[in-house]
Parts: C-alpha cells; structure tokens; sequence
C-alpha cells in the first residue's frame, strides 16, 4: 500500500505487475489517471458496494461524460454531463495530480482545468473525487488529523453543478423513480410525493410508490371523487413523463381530466397549463423558482370512501338510541340472523386454520362453474390439468384462470388443504398469485390471478423474435422467482416441471412462474415420459434417469434449458432439424460456446451481439446450470447474482462429460 493510497503488487524485481489505480471503482485519489476507455461507477446505494446507476467514462475521442446505465446490463444511457474534444484527441486523460489539481490533459499538452477555484493545501488535507450514488461527480477535501480533522468530508465543487437536474430520456434520474431531489445544506437530498413510501425502505434511492395503489377499475360504484383525492406539491416536476397537455384551462378541470382518466397519476398545473403524467415518474426535482404545484392523485382508503355511509349509518344508530327498547329489539335480531346464517353456511366454506391464514377463498363448484361459463374457453393444458379463463364476480371485468386438477391424490382432503395452504402463502412478484381453491366433493380446482399476456411459450416461439433486453429482463426475473421457492418459502418447494409454457406473462410482461407445488397433488404414475419421471421432454434432468435423490437442482437443470431457449427464440428439441447437430440446442449451444461462434447460436441476433458481454455471460450460466453432474449446477440464488452481475461467472466445463459432444 503506497503513501497515496495506491495498492499494488509487485515481482520480485519491484515492478508493478498491477495496481488498485489502474481498476477504479467509484473514486479517484490525487496521483491517479483514467486513461481513454476506464471509467467510474457509482455505488448502488450508500451501504451497497456493487455497481450502480452511473458511470463516468473517458471515451475513445476524448470526451468526458456522465450518463446513467441500465441494471444489471449496464447498457449506458445519453449523457447528462460531458466535456467535449475539439477536435477529438484519442490520447487524452483526466488527471487528479498530487497536489489536489484536477484536470483533462490533452496530447498537445493543453489542459482544461476541473478544479475548485482554491484548492486546499495537500499537506493539510486528505482530498478525493467520487462519483455519488446519485450521479454527480464530487470532488471533497477533509482536514487532516494534524489540523484536527473530524467530521464530514466538505464538498469544494461538483459536475454537474446543479445535481438535481439531471436529464435524459431514460432512467431515473438522481433519485429513483416517482421521487423528488431537492438540495439541503448544499447537498441533493430525495423525498417521496405525499402518501408514497420508498420501495426499500433502507434505501433513500430505491424509489417510491403509492401506499395505496392506483387500481382503475370500470363499473366502479360511487363518484370519482369519492375514490380519489389530490395532495399537493408545490415546486416540483417530473418533466419527461408527460403524455397530455391541455391549454387554456381551469386548475379544476384540470385534475377532472386526470380522475377520469385511469393512466393519470399526478397533473402539474401551472398559469393556465395542465400536463397529465403516469408512473413511473422520472427525473424529479424540487426548485424554488418552480411557480407551478404538482397535484398527485391518490386512491382514499376504504373507510374515507365510505365516509358518506358511515355518516348514514350514525344517523340512523343514532335515531334509534332515543329508544332503549328499540336498540334491544334491534340487538336481538342480529344475534338472531348471525346464529341462522351460521348454522346455514356451506360445508365447503369450513376451512381449516392453516388455509385460513393464507387468506384463501374458498369457492364452491357452482361458482366456479358459472364464473366460466360452463368451463368454455380453454386457456391451456398442462401437467396439472386443464386451464379455463373466467369472471368473477359475476358481470365485473375482474379476469381469473380457473384450474382443474386431473388425477389429484385421493388419500384425502388433508394433503389437498396442506398443498394448497403452502402455495397460497407464498407472495412473490415473479409467482402466479393464488387467489382461492375448490374442494367439493371429487372436484379440487384452484384460482388464480388471469395473465393477459400469455405463456412465455407463445412469446418466444411466435413470428417475431421479442427484443433482447426484455428476453433477458424476463430470464432475470424467472431466476429470482425459483430462488425464492427453494430458499425464501417456510416450506421449500421444487417445482418440477419448469419450462416455457409455465411461465406467464402479467400486463408489463413481467415473468409469473405458474404451477409450482403442484408436484404433490399428482398422482404417481401421472407423467409425461414413459419413464415414470416428472417433467417434460428436454427439459428433465438426468438424475430422474438414474433413480437419484430428487433436489432442488433438477429445477436448475430445467431453467438452464430454457434460459438457453430465451437467449435464441427456439425449442429445446427442433424435431424439423431432424439428426442435425442442432435439433437438441444444449448441445449445439456447448459447440457454439467452445468455438466461440455465439453469433450462429443466436442467429445473428443484432440486438445480442452487440451485448455480448451479457449474452456470453448468459450463455455461461446456462452451461453451469444443465451439468449432468448436479452438484456441478449452481444453487438458484447463485444463478440470479450471476444474471444479475453481481457474481462473477467461471468458465464452466463440459456438461456432458461421457458424450461425443465434449
């Protein structure tokens, strides 16, 4: 470790064979230069060393920039702060010399100072520059123990000046989504809109939502405005999520047309301009000089939006208090209805306590029945039976998916109830959600939310190849959804049967794993192999072959098959490919992956290959996750800090050690 913080390592000739300063994270220390083509990243969050939402790079012409990136591709954003090369100067540097002095040296010796107008002696104090967590780029000095040095660091200037006015037309902004920045003494400091909470709330970056969603619902009984109220925010604007403007017009007609309006989430109304904006909200920022007010519509809660009927019934109780003998009678006979309701209820409503702790509906026959219209429209068929789409209740727009359970385990009702309990109190943004079940009789069905989207089978194989980085957006999500499964449930629980058609898609295309804990309520002998094996043709692990302990890694060999499936828009197994070397893909993606020709395993998809850091990266992760050696495979958490670049990825070695392949 050198005087000036630089560590380095040494040959036995006292050469540096490498250096800290040549591998910056997110600072730089006075004698350190980023060369043409390094770059800094900030932090994810203060207490979160992994990389984050920003970078500043020297690029290849010389210029100095700051741009926001995409997580976890870190595909870079247009910048919102840079110093340009003119003419452009591929030998350019930017220097932090020793003296405190910061500055871009050109190759013609000509320099473009970046310092505060008085630098602080470097004998007197420590001095630093730090790309933020909320992308300005900081350079700070603190006073050395000598000088009684204590407290924070002191800020002597930043790019850009103005941190909260940071712009571009993705990402964002200095402090996540559906949040303001403002300034407080000198430094941005980040709030949530009134009636929103932070998204993590550790985490003052992680962005904002509602308390209360903003669910838009037609047929909606009572007025608008009993529903909705707006809170006001002066001062402040998101400008880059706006999508109606209305000019000249009244502040009261103005929110009128966002609370008709079901995208609407917050109007800014200034002098007699209305703009609609809907969430996310991007780039916000709170200014003094702002005369406008930002006017957030917000859903009341229940008991605000019954004022009126609470109001009724008072009125009413309180007419009839004048009456001792009154309230009595009344008393009486809602003791009376209660007791004959109780005793009348439905025996399929009897519900044993752990079904009930998961909050679960249970439906009976009929209702389902009616709910889908005879059981008409097939959605699809599955392992577990057959899918129909229906409403409920009745004459609403609310969407289910409605499914019938073929050949469930007869043993009884309290495996049905004890199955049906662990699925219902799981709660994951990446799982098919679980409204309610059906026990009646010999019928066992359950219910859940509708996707309107589809399976990830019909995305995938259909006439257009989706873009890149929702596929792998998607893959990400898949990832983290199977981890929580087998790591995060009180009850772990292997799915099986991963593959394509099991994963839906909600309104934004966000993966939904479908099916899971299912496995148990099958029959034994209900398979789809003749083999006596759980799961579906291509996507099986090898252990089911070998009458091995079945364990979580049979799931990662199935996402591992279709991770490979999302990365080239085909199936598993090409019948048309007839005994071509590509009909089984994870054996021509291996060949692909040795002779580092991942162009044709994709098919020269642009969009990939111009990721293709990310896409070997993938192709990587694939490869550890069908080894036939299943202690080999990752554990599932692994495999999304992978796709997620949070966790370096090995080379793998050949999956198939006994095969030609390898």
């Amino acid at each position: 470790m050198l005087d000036n913080g630089n560590f380095v390592l040494e040959s036995n000739n006292f050469v540096h064979i490498w250096e800290s300063f040549s591998q910056p994270t997110d600072t730089m220390l006075p004698g350190q230069i980023l060369q043409v083509g390094g770059n800094l990243s900030s932090r994810l969050s203060k207490t979160n060393y992994s990389r984050g939402r920003f970078q500043l790079r020297m690029l290849d012409d010389g210029t100095l920039q700051i741009n926001p990136v995409a997580l976890p591709s870190y595909f870079p954003y247009d910048s919102y702060f840079s110093i340009d090369a003119i003419p452009a100067d591929n030998r350019s540097t930017l220097v932090f010399n020793e003296s405190g002095h910061l500055y871009i040296l050109r190759s013609n010796g000509s320099i473009e100072d970046l310092s505060p107008p008085n630098i602080l002696p470097i004998s007197d104090f420590y001095h630093r520059a730090t790309l933020d967590v909320r992308g300005a780029f900081y350079l700070y000095s603190h006073p050395r123990p000598s000088r009684g040095g204590s407290g924070d660091w002191a800020t002597e200037k930043s790019f850009p000046e103005k941190v909260c006015e940071i712009t571009g037309g993705l990402g964002s902004g200095a402090c996540g989504y559906n949040s303001y920045c403002g300034v407080a003494n000198g430094m941005p400091s980040c709030e949530c809109p009134p009636e929103y909470t932070l998204n993590d709330p550790n985490n003052i970056l992680s962005g904002c939502k509602p308390k209360i969603p903003l669910v838009c619902e037609e047929n909606q009984s009572g007025s608008l405005k009993d529903l909705f109220e707006f809170k006001e925010l002066s001062g402040t604007n998101w400008p880059f999520a706006d999508y109606e403007r209305f000019e000249p017009i009244t502040e009261e007609d103005c929110r009128n047309f966002c609370l008709q309006d079901c995208y609407c989430a917050v109007v800014i109304y200034r002098n007699v301009t209305c703009w609609l904006k809907k969430l996310p909200l991007s780039n916000g920022r709170l200014t003094a000089s702002d005369t406008g007010k930002a006017l957030f519509k917000l859903r009341r809660s229940s008991s605000s939006s019954s004022k009126k009927k609470d109001r009724t019934i008072a009125i009413l109780v309180g007419s009839l208090g004048s009456s001792v003998f009154i309230n009595f009678v009344l008393l009486a006979a809602i003791c009376l209805t209660a007791f004959i309701a109780y005793q009348k209820r439905p025996k399929s409503s009897k519900q044993d306590s752990s079904i009930s702790e998961s909050n679960l509906r249970s439906f009976t026959y009929k209702e389902l029945e009616e709910a889908t219209n005879g059981f008409k429209e097939e959605l699809g068929k599955g392992a577990f039976g057959i899918v129909y789409k229906g409403v409920y209740p009745l004459g609403s727009k609310n969407m289910i998916a409605v499914k019938r359970l073929d050949k469930v385990v007869q043993e009884g009702e309290k495996e049905f109830k004890t199955e049906v309990s662990v699925i219902g109190q799981t709660h994951h943004k990446n799982l098919v959600r679980l409204f309610g079940f059906c026990e009646e009789g010999p019928h066992r069905l359950l219910v859940y939310e509708f996707m309107s989207n589809g399976s990830l089978a019909s995305f995938l194989f259909g006439l257009s190849r989706p873009h890149w980085d929702q596929r792998t957006q998607i893959a990400i999500g898949i990832a983290r959804g199977i981890a929580y499964l087998h790591e995060e449930c009180s009850t772990q629980i292997i799915h099986c049967d991963i593959k394509p058609q099991n994963i839906l898609l909600d309104d934004f295309f966000r993966p939904r794993i479908s099916d899971f804990g299912l496995a148990k309520l099958l029959m034994p002998d209900q398979v789809l192999t003749l083999t006596g094996i759980r799961g579906t043709r291509g996507y099986v692990a090898p252990e089911w072959f070998r009458s091995m302990p079945v364990t979580t890694k049979v799931d990662i060999y199935s996402f591992g098959v279709m991770l490979l499936e999302i990365l080239c828009c085909r199936r598993s197994v090409e019948t048309a490919w007839g005994e071509n070397e590509k009909a089984i893909l994870t054996d021509w993606a291996y060949d692909c992956y040795r002779e580092g020709k991942l162009e044709e395993l994709v098919e020269k998809d642009e969009e990939a290959l111009r990721d293709e850091r990310r896409l070997l990266t993938f192709v990587m992760v694939a490869i550890w996750c069908i080894q036939e050696d299943p202690s080999l495979r990752p554990t599932m958490k692994k495999v999304s800090q992978m796709l997620e670049g949070t966790v370096d990825v090995p080379r793998p070695p050949c999956p198939f050690p006994f095969s030609s392949v390898c």
